[in-house]
């Protein structure tokens, strides 16, 4: 009897294993592919979100030829701001003053492309959910300088010198919000010269490359009194 126990106990471990074993080969045959998908039972973090937005177009960005001459370069992506991390000032006339998002700036600007009138390839926008465009970008009103003040303009970060350690992947030398879209400035035909990279179809920027530490001067914690301690 105890025989009969110990060998059906034995049988019953080796089919256990026998099933595992057979599962667990056939799982790693399959392909280690994470499908991006708009379930919204899973949990989203906007910054991390973004980066995916425009995968499908990185094999196109891969491996569209560079036009060299309707290349952008930095210093033009500087100029055509005040400081830094400013919103881009629009640096050719809108036809319509009034009109924003989808009906004027995203016909350009949404997925690029080459624009004959202006002879230069559309930056793409890193968020095409905020329409109201003008509410941050303004037309440049004048091509001379203004008077000089002592605002401090804090110079742009460096290119090519942000590694952690020699060969590393580069740091993100700038904040994420804006700016989460990463293929939006450092792939395709309206990418800057300097900023481009040769592997846009690794959409995940951030599993190499991780934010730098911000640098805050003078910041205070924000406090929101509520109306009962006001009146008090």
């Amino acid at each position: 009897m105890n025989r009969t126990v110990i060998l059906s106990l034995l049988a019953v471990l080796f089919v256990g294993f026998l099933i595992n074993w057979i599962y667990s080969w056939e799982q790693g045959l399959e392909e280690a592919y994470i499908p991006i998908t708009d379930d919204t039972e899973l949990p989203i973090i906007p910054s991390e979100k973004a980066v995916f937005e425009r995968s499908e177009h990185a094999f196109d960005y891969l491996n569209m030829p560079v036009d060299e001459e309707h290349q952008r370069v930095l210093d033009t992506y500087y100029d055509n701001r005040a400081y830094p991390g400013a919103p881009p000032s629009i640096p050719h006339p809108v036809k319509e003053k009034l009109g924003m998002g989808g009906n004027i700036c995203l016909q350009c600007h949404q997925n690029g492309g080459f624009v004959e009138k202006f002879n230069a390839y559309a930056p793409v926008t890193p968020h095409p959910d905020m329409i109201n465009c003008k509410q941050c970008h303004v037309e440049q009103r004048t091509q001379s300088k203004f008077v000089d003040t002592e605002f401090y303009k804090k110079p742009a970060p460096a290119v090519g010198v942000n590694n952690a350690l020699p060969g590393s992947p580069p740091v993100i030398p700038h904040q994420l919000q804006m700016r989460e879209n990463c293929l939006s400035c450092h792939a395709g035909p309206g990418a800057v010269k300097e900023l481009w990279f040769d592997h846009p179809q690794r959409i995940n920027c951030r599993q190499c490359h991780v934010p730098k530490e911000a640098e805050l001067e003078h910041v205070q914690s924000f406090v929101r009194y509520s109306k009962q301690i006001v009146d008090e």
